[in-house]
């Protein structure tokens, strides 16, 4: 009997990889979408196109604050895995959207574990959440699953009421819930208004003729980047246990936004000073300055372990962008 999946969020950059894995291990996937003006299946077009006809990949229009829709959702599909990964992931946009971050990324992940509860599914539950749980200045470093959550952003604190109420849903009702903290993670399929798409995506654009410059905020800021394919690989095998648990994902490695620059313009013989500006205005309130995180449990009971490191990454993604 082929095992089915449901994936929420599936034509983000997390979805579309994670949909590519679980095809071609044979599952057949639900992907909840939201209905809009325009298509928005870019990162799973080629997808859509291979598995739609044979009937292995099938989209349904719904709404994370909708728990109607769900249920529906649900209903038609009776998964066996359900991948909670649709949000509003961005964390600046948190500030300027507090209300709707809070409904999709908060409430939106209560919509689903009361609509398993309410008809009694058997999934198991992948409930995606975020290093951005430890930004209220972390008093670890690294971070693991046992590192006091201070978030400091309204999307950072939507998120941790999602992990919480999965922990909840977890204990109280006997569910397979399991949180994934994934630090940051990038990949091709990146989002244009995420730091590490603007400077390869920009430094395209200079290659091109297209720009002179690509104006960023706070070039020191820190992060542990890791490559998204990997990342969802993790997400799959927190599902594949007997029992449920929260994981950290993460290289273990920080590197700034300075270093990012450096290195893509590096691989095409720039200097990244030369068309690097600022712009106070991108520099959050509540900056956080460096995350790095601790997947050693992840490795030991999962058997995970990141392989593509820094400047392989920035490689592939200017690879991608810089044809």
């Amino acid at each position: 009997m082929r095992r089915v999946a449901l994936i929420t969020g599936i034509t983000g950059m997390d979805g579309s990889y994670l949909a590519e894995l679980l095809l071609n291990k044979g599952y057949i996937v639900y992907g909840l979408i939201r209905r809009t003006s325009t298509f928005n299946r870019g990162r799973i077009e080629h997808l859509y196109k291979d598995y739609q006809n044979r009937g292995d990949l099938k989209l349904l229009y719904g709404d994370m604050t909708d728990i109607a829709s769900i249920i529906y959702i649900l209903q038609q599909s009776q998964p066996d895995e359900i991948y909670n990964l649709a949000a509003q992931s961005h964390v600046q946009v948190s500030y300027d959207t507090p209300i709707y971050t809070g409904q999709v990324d908060a409430l939106g992940v209560l919509n689903i574990l009361e609509a398993v509860r309410i008809l009694k599914l058997p999934s198991k539950i992948y409930q995606a959440s975020t290093s951005e749980l430890f930004s209220g200045d972390p008093k670890e470093t690294p971070q693991n699953e046992d590192t006091p959550m201070k978030p400091r952003s309204p999307y950072g604190i939507a998120k941790l009421y999602g992990f919480n109420i999965a922990k909840f849903y977890r204990n109280n009702y006997k569910m397979f819930i399991c949180n994934g903290i994934l630090f940051n993670h990038e990949s091709p399929r990146r989002g244009e208004n995420f730091v590490t798409k603007k400077i390869t995506l920009g430094l395209s654009k200079i290659l091109k003729g297209e720009e002179r410059e690509i104006i960023l905020g706070n070039l020191e800021a820190k992060r542990d980047w890791g490559y998204a394919p990997e990342y969802v690989e993790g997400m799959w095998l927190m599902l594949q246990q007997d029992k449920p648990d929260d994981y950290v994902f993460a290289t273990g490695e920080t590197h700034s936004v300075t270093e990012f620059c450096k290195e893509a313009f590096g691989l095409k013989g720039l200097d990244w000073k030369d068309y690097i500006k600022i712009d106070k205005n991108y520099i959050r309130n509540s900056e956080v300055w460096e995350l790095r995180g601790d997947a050693s449990k992840a490795e030991k009971v999962l058997g995970w372990k990141p392989k593509v490191k820094f400047k392989e990454l920035v490689k592939i993604m200017v690879d991608f962008d810089c044809v």
